[in-house]
């Protein structure tokens, strides 16, 4: 598969032009930042400092954070805050409705619940995340719910925590390719992620991931990682542009154009997957309603 050469970042470099996008006018964004923070809610949005954070409070989504903005964890592609070995609080019980009151108010249809890692946690926050879905359910029983998990380290029993609350999607990304991952993901690990979504696709439902792309990955591993992803079961994908947060992060390797997103897109829907959204702006919850049409369910 060719690669297009396109132009490598420096510190001064600017986003090409196929990335820039304008920030979206209107009343509706700043509707949904009051609301989360009446409702002492946090979101993946301004925690990753994701760049599609407008586009979506402006169509009125979110994905939500569970467990707090601080990660027990230190990925170095991730802007969320990290605890650096300090303590942090208990899960908050009434989390779940007050996230409900907020999925009612912004009337969606789909939403999309992650976390902060934490490790310090006996079930790393997997109740927390069980006891989300069966409020939600109780709630709002139309809903379609996506979660987009941590690793929970592993523990079978944490993971089943999850997946015995039914989400319809189950997200666990996988991040980068294997070489990439002690360098970008020093407290996770390649094979255990797979594991993850290996066991969770042996349940039943439909099971997805994401890599992001321009951190350094060839082309040949990263074939291998969505080889390795359909082996383990994973029908849904998305593929996006990396950005380092900040100088201390991991840096771009390059800007991956809109045209080899698009090949790599056919690449795995010719490997299997069901359905993928690979584009410069994909994020796991960037439109994620989009990437599983309402009427589908998992066979």
């Amino acid at each position: 598969m060719g690669r297009e050469e396109s132009p490598r970042p420096s510190s001064r470099s600017r986003l090409p032009a196929w990335f820039r996008q304008p920030f979206p006018k209107g009343q509706t964004g700043e509707r949904v930042r009051r609301l989360l923070r009446s409702l002492c809610l946090h979101t993946v949005c301004e925690g990753a400092r994701c760049p599609n954070r407008g586009a979506c409070w402006q169509d009125a989504a979110a994905a939500f954070l569970l467990l707090g903005p601080t990660c027990t964890r230190h990925c170095r592609f991730c802007a969320v805050e990290h605890a650096e070995g300090r303590p942090l609080p208990p899960p908050e019980a009434d989390e779940p409705m007050r996230l409900a009151q907020a999925v009612r108010a912004m009337a969606l249809r789909h939403v999309v619940l992650t976390s902060v890692t934490r490790d310090d946690l006996p079930d790393g926050g997997a109740s927390h995340f069980a006891a989300t879905i069966h409020v939600l359910r109780r709630e709002l029983p139309s809903l379609r719910i996506e979660v987009l998990a941590p690793d929970f380290q592993g523990d079978r029993q944490a993971l089943n925590l999850v997946l015995e609350a039914r989400p319809d999607i189950f997200n666990h990304n996988l991040e980068t390719v294997a070489r990439l991952q002690p360098v970008v993901r020093p407290q996770a690990d390649y094979a255990r992620s797979l594991a993850v979504l290996r066991h969770a696709a042996g349940q039943g439902g439909w099971v997805k991931s994401g890599l992001m792309l321009g951190m350094g990955e060839t082309e040949a591993e990263l074939h291998r990682a969505l080889q390795d992803l359909r082996r383990a079961g994973v029908r849904l994908l998305s593929l996006g542009q990396y950005l380092a947060p900040s100088a201390a992060h991991h840096p771009v390797d390059r800007f991956v154009p809109p045209d080899e997103f698009s090949r790599w897109r056919q690449t795995a829907l010719d490997l299997g997957f069901h359905s993928v959204a690979a584009a410069p702006h994909v994020r796991s919850s960037y439109h994620a309603q989009d990437l599983l049409p309402p009427a589908e369910t998992a066979e």
